[in-house]
């Protein structure tokens, strides 16, 4: 099997990849190809291997024997699914593959608004000793009410997580979890107003879909505690990032932490990362090496089994 792997990555990573793949399946990494090079890949390839990178249907054309389009994730918002469809192309994915690095970073980051880190080791740094500075605003996890938008593989890990810190969980999903998986996590099922209003810490882990699209506006902001905090690791256009920014401005919410935003990379001159209240980040939510080795082992048996004509993961 000839495999391209579109996304840019370094040597480090694409070691990482050679380590995870099989005899059968050959890797070319995309980026490192010329004009000529590219052409005579797609013309070749029997799978595509991707995270981030935009397959179109104009590159799915261009690749007659392609059977699979891997994605290296759960959300295929960059894959064009319906030309997938009608060219016989499946699309696979990887479900929970990250889950656990995006619910600790989720963490981290709820840890890093409420204790001011950043800000700290900025001004440590510079002999600034800000012993006093943040201790009136300064909280902790254990007995807030952590509210969990979507309660897949990431949801669910990340509400374990957060009650370890002592939090009580609140979630809101398309589809509420069985009796036994609420009584493990100590978890309530509410609609999202009310877990908007409830909440002091709020994280985000839906896929992007048309139902998704601007989940959280200005009316969804409106409904969150001026001490409230928001995480969103999950994809930028769930948050209508301008209504965000006035919500910011206004001292409507505690503080923000993004690690996805609706255009990738992010605008040097966007109005969110001007403000001291938000944490940004690059989309690095399931960026370890623990994952990614999971993620490609995952991918590559995702990709024999669907030429051996076993059963395979597959929107």
């Amino acid at each position: 099997m000839n495999c391209i792997f579109f996304d840019t990555i370094g040597l480090d990573m694409q070691a990482l990849v050679t380590s995870a793949q099989p005899q059968e399946i050959q890797v070319v990494f995309w980026s490192e190809l010329n004009e000529k090079e590219q052409a005579t890949a797609l013309r070749n390839a029997d799978a595509f291997m991707v995270a981030t990178y935009p397959i179109t249907a104009q590159l799915l054309k261009q690749a007659p024997k392609v059977k699979i389009v891997q994605k290296m994730g759960v959300g295929v918002d960059n894959i064009d699914s319906k030309a997938a469809a009608a060219l016989g192309i499946a699309v696979g994915n990887v479900p929970g593959g990250n889950a656990n690095g995006v619910a600790e970073l989720t963490i981290a980051l709820i840890l890093n608004l409420y204790r001011h880190i950043c800000a700290l080791n900025q001004a440590t740094k510079n002999c600034e000793w800000q012993m006093w500075k943040y201790r009136s605003c300064s909280y902790e996890i254990k007995g807030k009410t952590h509210g969990v938008i979507g309660f897949g593989y990431t949801g669910r890990e990340t509400a374990r997580l957060s009650r370890a810190f002592g939090s009580s969980i609140l979630y809101s999903s398309t589809r509420q979890a069985a009796a036994d998986v609420e009584k493990q996590l100590g978890a309530r099922y509410v609609p999202l107003d009310e877990l908007l209003r409830e909440a002091d810490i709020v994280s985000i882990h839906v896929p992007l879909l048309s139902q998704t699209v601007n989940l959280i506006d200005k009316d969804k902001l409106a409904l969150m505690k001026d001490s409230a905090i928001l995480v969103n690791v999950s994809r930028g256009n769930i948050v209508n990032e301008a209504d965000l920014y006035q919500a910011l401005v206004n001292r409507s919410l505690f503080g923000v932490a993004l690690d996805v935003w609706s255009q990738e990379p992010v605008n040097a001159g966007h109005p969110l990362l001007s403000l001291d209240n938000v944490i940004a980040l690059p989309h690095v939510g399931g960026g370890t090496v623990d994952a990614a080795i999971n993620i490609y082992q995952y991918s590559f048996a995702n990709m024999l089994a669907c030429f051996r004509g076993q059963q395979f993961h597959a929107l």
